[in-house]
């Protein structure tokens, strides 16, 4: 347990008529076709909380929402349930699958509590390789969540297709791991470290290049995004204690409350035309003139 010294979360914003426990028994309903159930029980039990967050960024939008990486669906049956979204799937898994597909999940439904299920179609496509198959200014929403960090190649282009495809004035959600958290601090100091392990599901399926929340700001409004909405919190057991003394850590970190949690969470709005280079401070090695200094 974290000390009441480090708010590092603010509070968890419920969807109104549900408790933890309501939205905790709804993705424990959930069951996805060809998914293992262990690894699916194991994911929406430490990150429940960011799927809750991520809702809440969402709440009073309509429109078009398209929402990238949605698989295993967890955000996707919250967005269902509980706004009036519009929402198209896209999902990136291999050279093997086609340009669209679709997966089966069933659940119980959070409200009624009548079992249901549904196919959930997708749009399948790398984002860094690919072209977004979809018309210029198409969406009003746009949830780019837990993504970012497994880039590996070029963020700013990335960004620069999503404002292509969102409207003037449309809106981003981004949520993605904090690399300067309480408890990476915490770990650097007691001497471990904060690297993510190699991954059998390849290089995406590994952190690649986290961000803290400064650095965020700054690639945001340098692809010409205002930040409407931006905090950190946890979402899961913070070991943070486990590496330092809490009390040896307050008096050299206690200035950064609102970015000592485990994730960042941003709503921005697009709205201006990105730089036509790279920031010089995330790339380096590029030919002279491709770089902002």
């Amino acid at each position: 347990m974290i000390s009441p010294s480090f708010p590092v979360s603010p509070p968890l914003p419920l969807p109104a008529g549900q408790s933890a426990e309501s939205i905790m028994a709804f993705f424990a309903s959930v069951e996805l076709k060809g998914a293992p159930k262990a690894e699916m029980v194991n994911y929406w039990r430490e990150d429940w909380k960011r799927f809750v967050y991520t809702l809440s960024l969402a709440a009073g939008s309509s429109g078009e929402c398209l929402e990238l990486g949605s698989n295993p669906y967890y955000t996707t049956l919250l967005l269902r349930h509980f706004t009036t979204l519009n929402l198209t799937l896209a999902n990136y898994f291999g050279a093997h699958f086609g340009p669209t597909a679709e997966e089966s999940i069933r659940f119980v439904h959070p409200r009624s509590g009548a079992s249901e299920e549904v196919v959930l179609p997708f749009f399948h496509f790398n984002i860094e390789r690919d072209d977004f198959p979809f018309p210029d200014g198409r969406f009003d929403l746009l949830l780019f969540c837990e993504i970012i960090e497994h880039l590996q190649h070029d963020p700013v282009a990335v960004l620069r297709k999503i404002k292509r495809i969102l409207r003037p004035s449309g809106k981003l959600i981004l949520s993605t791991p904090n690399v300067s958290r309480l408890e990476n601090v915490a770990r650097l100091i007691g001497g471990a470290n904060i690297y993510d392990p190699y991954s059998g599901y390849g290089p995406y399926g590994r952190h690649n290049r986290e961000y803290n929340r400064h650095e965020l700001y700054l690639l945001l409004d340098y692809c010409g995004f205002d930040i409407e909405v931006f905090f950190s919190a946890d979402v899961h057991a913070n070991r943070a204690a486990e590496f330092v003394p809490l009390s040896a850590l307050e008096p050299l970190v206690k200035h950064r409350d609102p970015d000592l949690g485990q994730y960042l969470f941003v709503r921005a709005v697009n709205a201006r035309p990105a730089k036509d280079r790279r920031p010089g401070w995330l790339y380096r090695s590029y030919p002279p003139g491709e770089l902002d200094e």
